[in-house]
């Protein structure tokens, strides 16, 4: 009984009956004016088809844009009106003016990178304009590597955060799209109540909907009291409006300016395995230290800025010491993704990587929901005679994804892309790696939420320790999965291709 009495009374519950009365009335105003609708009819239709043409003529993924005409075109009183009010991309005046501010942060620090460029270029061209992309459209620089390493399990990477969080002395950022009692999250706010008490100053960006019934309603209430900073990201609201598309993906946790952490794994129990969810849940995470933990802090300075609407000079929270680090081989490019400013730099990055591949390209991901262009580049990879494999979830957390994630299977088999499933439960991991020589690990999976809807963040990689380290993750985990062939998805019924198709179809829209 508590459970139930806790659910109609959730906010989730209460948000939605609220959009439903919205819904409700509309169609009770339209049905108001009987009389006069084949007028509203008229109106809504010709509504629709000129939200129709502003899609088709727009900037969108082909994709998306067909995604969102068929259901305008099969429900034309209604279709046109829920897309501008979910699916229009455009922003306001004001939003636009802050994510100006979000770019200009990382600008201002792009003449630091100009000499690593140059040097990146002599070793390798289509690494340094690799790097160049980056700079120009994400305005994160590049740096040389000093120091960092990748962890292959979030029980691992657990120990190291806790580790280093004890370190802290000025500040510590955290910003994560889930965070959930339990073990993981209560052994870290133990340290950051420790460290609010010796002054250091905490602050925490959690998104809204990331954290929807893993925390009570107003948690950033109880944080403040403690004397951690909080801010929800888009918080949940009783109205139809795109913002609520939007999310905050990124995983980061950043100590002085000086350490960061990033990489898959959110802060609740699942991601290092302290109770069973799904199986064994396989998850990754990475963590900088020097010059490059720089470009992630500003990446949360700005995030800040535009939730709390308040400016801080940057050069307060520059690192007073770096951790001595001898100066080791490759370059490195923390990089975020904003989905507001109309690029997509995260895919551009995972089309450049794979198109350059000569040997392999080996990528792990929790989804596989792909767009024209990056199904095209995976599978002319293959056929031209690169090593492609990808590492998906056997156990999925969102039946209707995993459905939509093993229905591109069969072409890119035929292609000659190998695909395997880990066996003992989900791959929730997102990295890709490439040649020995180039990879990117972050929050960034391949799906159009994460490469189009969703704020992002990602770190390249070019001929450091820790490309090799990504990739004999990837190795030894196939020993735990199971290759899928052609015999098991070739010969499907009529009914699943079907379904399949209709799946992909709206798949941008989940």
């Amino acid at each position: 009984m508590k459970k139930v009495l806790s659910l109609l009374f959730h906010r989730v519950t209460i948000i939605s009956l609220a959009i439903l009365a919205q819904l409700l009335a509309l169609v009770l105003m339209i049905g108001s004016f009987g009389d006069y609708f084949p007028q509203f009819y008229a109106f809504f239709t010709l509504l629709s088809a000129v939200v129709v043409i502003f899609i088709a003529t727009g900037h969108q993924k082909s994709a998306y844009k067909i995604a969102w005409i068929i259901p305008i075109i099969l429900f034309p009183i209604f279709g046109g009106l829920f897309y501008l009010m979910l699916g229009n991309p455009r922003t306001s005046r004001r939003m636009k003016r802050k994510m100006h501010q979000l770019k200009a942060h990382g600008e201002n620090s792009l003449a630091f990178s100009a000499p690593v460029l140059h040097r990146l270029v002599h070793t390798n061209e289509h690494a340094a304009n690799q790097a160049r992309y980056i700079q120009n459209y994400a305005s994160y620089p590049v740096y040389r590597h000093s120091s960092s390493h990748f962890f292959p399990l979030g029980e691992l990477a657990f120990e190291a955060m806790l580790e280093e969080l004890a370190k802290a002395k000025r500040y510590i950022f955290l910003e994560y799209f889930i965070i959930e009692e339990g073990i993981m999250w209560n052994r870290i706010l133990d340290i950051l109540m420790d460290k609010v008490r010796e002054g250091v100053d905490v602050r925490l960006i959690y998104d809204d909907v990331g954290c929807l019934f893993k925390l009570p309603y107003r948690y950033d209430k109880k944080l403040e009291a403690l004397g951690i900073k909080t801010e929800r990201f888009h918080p949940l609201t009783p109205r139809l409006t795109a913002t609520l598309n939007y999310r905050d993906h990124r995983k980061l946790l950043i100590i002085d300016g000086h350490t960061g952490f990033t990489g898959g794994i959110n802060l609740a129990d699942e991601y290092i395995n302290a109770y069973e969810k799904l199986g064994h849940w396989k998850d990754s995470a990475f963590l900088i230290k020097g010059e490059p933990v720089w470009s992630i802090t500003m990446m949360f300075l700005a995030m800040w800025e535009y939730l709390r609407d308040e400016t801080e000079p940057l050069s307060d929270f520059l690192p007073s010491e770096l951790p001595q680090a001898q100066e080791s081989r490759g370059f490195i490019q923390p990089f975020g993704d904003n989905p507001l400013d109309g690029e997509a730099v995260s895919e551009t990055v995972y089309l450049n990587l794979i198109n350059k591949a000569k040997d392999y390209v080996y990528i792990t991901t929790p989804y596989l929901i792909l767009d024209n262009e990056m199904l095209t580049a995976l599978s002319t990879a293959a056929k031209s005679g690169v090593d492609v494999r990808i590492i998906t979830p056997h156990i999925p957390d969102k039946p209707i994804v995993h459905a939509v994630t093993r229905s591109y299977y069969h072409v890119l088999v035929s292609s000659g892309v190998r695909i395997y499933e880990y066996s003992p439960g989900f791959m929730h991991s997102k990295t890709i790696v490439a040649d020995d020589e180039v990879a990117v690990v972050g929050s960034i999976n391949l799906d159009y939420r994460s490469l189009y809807l969703a704020f992002e963040n990602g770190v390249w990689l070019y001929q450091t320790e820790s490309v090799l380290e990504i990739r004999d993750d990837f190795v030894n985990s196939l020993a735990l999965c199971e290759e899928i062939t052609l015999k098991r998805y070739g010969n499907v019924g009529a009914l699943k291709r079907f379904s399949w198709s209709l799946l992909r179809l709206l798949a941008p829209l989940f």
